[in-house]
């Protein structure tokens, strides 16, 4: 009797082998399957001189230095720009170049990002300070003895000339610098302009388009995105997450085209109209693939009140076509995305979701694209709190494929962090 219990339970035990082997190999092939992304903490920010509260996006230099800045913290309370050296055994080493005092050199850096021009100065934007209130632009120049010396190019008066940049200044070939801010100007609903250079660090500031007229949008929140042929996108905000299914204040994509002139030609490519259609396209910014189609996020409303993910298509005519490739439910797969996305080598989009995952802080979430036009979307990285809270900013990655990326809050001192993610 013991000698057929034992041949019973010895059949079932390789059966349950089998059955758990053919199992994993099922899901090892399976369309999708992936090996857990690795996530690391480059730096924790503990709200002090250090800085805390990072929102904007992050930057590379040639050396592989990070650079970004904090809203609050730093010797002054005002927020600091700061820098991310690497270190031979895998640490990083955080250098604050910049604490803003809240005076005329402006105050708390909020979205958007800074840029290098040619010799190696760093420009961006304040939200608040200036000498009328209203944020400026500014320029931070290394020195010889390693510190950074600062320089104010335009401040904001909250007239015509617009108010609160959240800034991420682009240039072009002749070293204009061109960004948006997102109130003020002349119908209060921001401008677009285009910095000069001149002598003595002398900048002429030329407003080159005022929203809030017609077709309507209003309060552009990010820089632009370029095509090839020196064309500009970004998007407006509106009402955002307060409007109405329908309406005409849920948010726009436009495009400034440059004429023979030296004018500019506006038009609104796409006007979202809130419900499953998406609303509040805010601070994401946008991003181009190889054919020219252009990819964002909505913060707010879509199917299930979460945002969503959407391709715009060029097409005959100048029209464009407009696709919701993932409709955000809040839940696994995070929500309320915030960050401009960015492509790996095979196609695939990565993006940060400032809400939702397992432990309700947040994703970086995948977008695989199907053969028949369709993408699937995953969670692949789930923050936890302790490793970081609400990936905000867009994501960067370097020519090894690693991913950077930023966390308002979570860390170890609960005032952000900045992350690498290793697919």
């Amino acid at each position: 009797m013991n000698r057929n219990k034992n041949r019973f339970w010895a059949a079932v035990c390789r059966v349950l082998a089998v059955m758990t082997v053919t199992l994993m190999v099922a899901l090892i092939l399976a369309p999708g399957a992936r090996a857990a992304a690795t996530e690391k903490v480059l730096y924790s920010f503990t709200g002090g001189s250090d800085g805390s509260t990072p929102y904007a996006d992050l930057i590379l230099d040639n050396s592989g230095n990070l650079y970004g800045t904090t809203f609050k913290g730093g010797v002054y309370g005002y927020g600091t720009v700061f820098e991310l050296t690497p270190n031979p055994h895998g640490s990083w080493t955080e250098s604050v170049l910049y604490s803003f005092t809240g005076g005329n050199d402006g105050a708390n850096p909020e979205w958007g990002a800074l840029a290098f021009d040619t010799a190696n100065n760093l420009y961006g934007g304040t939200l608040g300070g200036g000498e009328y209130g209203g944020g400026n632009l500014f320029e931070l120049s290394p020195n010889l003895d390693g510190t950074w010396a600062e320089s104010v190019l335009h401040q904001f008066t909250d007239k015509s000339d617009g108010a609160y940049p959240h800034a991420n200044p682009i240039f072009d070939a002749a070293g204009n610098l061109y960004d948006t801010v997102a109130a003020g100007g002349a119908y209060g609903c921001g401008t677009v302009f285009k910095m000069t250079p001149g002598s003595n660090n002398h900048w002429t500031y030329h407003v080159i388009h005022q929203f809030g007229g017609r077709p309507p949008a209003c309060a552009p929140w990010v820089g632009f995105t370029p095509d090839a042929a020196g064309a500009y996108y970004a998007t407006t905000r509106n009402a955002g997450k307060f409007c109405n299914p329908g309406s005409r204040d849920c948010g726009t994509v436009f495009q400034l085209t440059p004429t023979s002139g030296g004018g500019w030609t506006y038009k609104v490519i796409h006007l979202f109209s809130g419900g499953k259609g998406g609303a509040d396209p805010s601070v994401g910014g946008l991003v181009f693939d190889g054919q020219g189609n252009l990819y964002g996020a909505t913060e707010y409303q879509g199917a299930h009140g979460y945002g969503l993910v959407f391709k715009l298509a060029p097409g005959a005519g100048d029209k464009w076509t407009y696709q919701v490739l993932h409709q955000f439910k809040g839940l696994q797969d995070g929500g309320n995305s915030t960050g401009r996305m960015i492509f790996d080598a095979a196609g695939n989009l990565y993006g940060p979701a400032r809400s939702g995952g397992a432990y309700g802080y947040g994703v970086v979430f995948k977008l695989t694209p199907n053969q028949n036009g369709t993408w699937t979307e995953n969670a692949f990285y789930t923050f936890s709190g302790s490793d970081g809270a609400n990936p905000a900013a867009a994501l960067i990655s370097d020519s090894a494929g690693n991913i950077y990326g930023i966390t308002v809050a979570g860390g170890a001192y609960g005032a952000g962090t900045v992350y690498e993610i290793t697919p």
